[in-house]
């Protein structure tokens, strides 16, 4: 009785256990990258109450007996089954697709490994899990696997550089660059202009919450020149500061070729600096307009970069027979060494021409018709009919006719863009604020951008294999230790010597079972209600057996 009632007793306690353990992964049903457990069992100890017995040709053989004492735990071993991912939109979280552990250390210097990539970084620059603990791998892009701390922003160190922008505008191209090596001149700068300012200031300027400078300059104040422009912007932006310097310090904007030119007619007005209509005027014709080719062909205008300035030195129509139906006049003007040409077929019906340079350049002029040059060369030959090759030429006697180039538009247009300063930089050793985005490849390669350096590889993690990844103990916080019976860590990279890849924006879930959990809990739950009946029939009996005296 006494047996029967401890091994009640024992079945008690590793009932117990087994639903400890059931509870426990029920617990962490929900906990990213749990393993579940499972309880063993096993008897424990027997008596022997008759020992084995062999049969001779007299007598039969017996088999032993014994009584047992009950159950013990065996195990609790841990099922390190793959388990599905789920998408978490965080960039920072990894899943291990397949074998392998994540390696971390604590601050002792301790090393443990998890399933749980639930990745982070702290101010200093390293790479952590949830738990704070540092990530492990190998530094640079090209290193071998290894258990070192990755620092994200250990990419080197960048020059010291001037901020500076260059925008197109009206076929010149501006740049905008400030004289401190600094971040402080990252800003935008803007361009317009008042008729409010008073005479005498030639500019006002104002520095917004965020930094972005905006500069008036007065409509009616002239400037003779970029640096008449650009001392009047500095002294407006040094004004709104305070009267101190801005820490980009002096901001200087300059024009490629071709802003000489827009000075080089006078002075601009803040108006002009400002306006971006760019309407350019074209060439001018002077002299004999009304007697071109007998008052049948007149001037219309030029293209507005039209650059002859000169007398015409030829200006003739060359009959073309073609060989068809279909003749012509050849149209050809010569000014300042430079020829535009055009032809006038037998059925041309627009009621202008162009007379184009090989440059592209062109003259306008009306189109008199095919009939009217020709009855104009049998006024003047005449009344004799033109042939092939024979020419007219536009003016007679001495009449002359003399070109004026195309101004361009003096407006510059700086107002139709905002100049957005960038690269600008005290230089050094790059810090974390510097980074923009941080992303972990498939093979554990954590790449970060930078302004100036671009994406560059800030160290990839290495995963740690087991011989038996069931023999590791488990010490809480999703973490293992290595013991004696799961072998020393193998380090690979992600998705090489048997491991499996990193899949980035993802968790592994927990590989609990909750249908066979709760079936799992019904049988202990009989289980353990069995062997309390066993102390209690025990009990009972032991009550008999004391009664026998009475």
């Amino acid at each position: 009785m006494n047996r029967a009632m401890f091994s009640g007793v024992a079945g008690l306690k590793t009932h117990q256990t087994k639903m400890d353990v059931i509870g426990n992964n029920i617990a962490n049903v929900n906990t990213y990258g749990y393993k579940s457990q499972r309880a063993v069992f096993s008897d424990i100890y027997y008596q022997n109450i008759k020992s084995a017995s062999g049969g001779t040709t007299n007598r039969g053989g017996i088999n032993p007996s014994s009584v047992g004492y009950g159950s013990s735990l065996a195990a609790i071993q841990t099922q390190m089954s793959q388990s599905s991912m789920q998408n978490t939109g965080f960039g920072m979280d990894v899943a291990i697709t397949g074998e392998g552990f994540l390696q971390v250390m604590d601050s002792d210097g301790n090393i443990f490994y998890t399933k749980a990539g639930l990745l982070d970084y702290d101010s200093n620059g390293y790479l952590t899990d949830i738990n704070g603990n540092f990530v492990l791998g190998a530094t640079g892009s090209t290193a071998d696997p290894s258990a070192q701390k990755i620092k994200l922003d250990n990419i080197g160190a960048v020059e010291p550089k001037k901020p500076s922008v260059t925008e197109k505008i009206n076929g010149i191209e501006f740049t905008l660059s400030a004289s401190n090596t600094t971040k402080y001149g990252n800003v935008s700068l803007s361009m317009s202009s008042s008729e409010n300012l008073p005479q005498g200031k030639a500019a006002e300027a104002t520095i917004s919450a965020s930094g972005g400078i905006s500069v008036q300059l007065n409509a009616y104040e002239k400037f003779a020149s970029m640096t008449d422009l650009n001392n009047a912007i500095n002294a407006a932006i040094t004004e709104a500061n305070g009267g101190e310097q801005h820490k980009a310090g002096v901001f200087t904007l300059t024009g490629s070729e071709g802003i000489e030119e827009k000075f080089a007619a006078g002075a601009l007005t803040g108006a002009q600096i400002s306006s971006f209509e760019y309407k350019n005027e074209g060439g001018k014709i002077s002299g004999a307009t009304d007697t071109i080719f007998g008052g049948k062909m007149s001037f219309v205008k030029t293209s507005t970069d039209f650059s002859a300035s000169d007398v015409v030195t030829a200006f003739n129509a060359v009959y073309k027979d073609n060989g068809t139906d279909t003749p012509s006049w050849g149209i050809s003007l010569t000014v300042d060494g430079k020829t535009y040409s055009a032809d006038i077929a037998k059925d041309s019906q627009s009621s202008s021409v162009l007379l184009k340079s090989a440059e592209g350049e062109y003259i306008e002029v009306t189109n008199p018709g095919f009939e009217a040059l020709k009855n104009q060369y049998k006024t003047v030959n005449g009344n004799a009919e033109p042939t092939d090759g024979e020419s007219l030429d536009a003016l007679q006697g001495t009449d002359t006719l003399s070109f004026s180039p195309a101004v361009p538009s003096k407006d510059l247009g700086l107002s139709s863009t905002s100049f957005a300063l960038k690269g600008g930089t005290e230089g050094g050793v790059v810090t974390l604020d510097q980074l923009a985005s941080i992303a972990i490849g498939a093979d554990g390669t954590i790449s970060v951008s930078h302004a100036e350096k671009g994406v560059v590889v800030a160290g990839k993690i290495s995963l740690a294999s087991f011989a038996n990844p069931s023999g590791l103990q488990l010490e809480g916080n999703n973490y293992y230790s290595a013991t004696a019976n799961s072998g020393e860590p193998k380090l690979s990279d992600p998705g090489s010597d048997g491991t499996g890849g990193l899949k980035s924006s993802s968790l592994e879930m927990s590989n609990v079972d909750l249908s066979g959990e709760f079936a799992e809990m019904i049988t202990t739950q009989r289980g353990f209600q069995a062997n309390s009946r066993i102390i209690t029939v025990s009990d009972t009996m032991l009550e008999e057996l004391i009664n026998l005296k009475r």
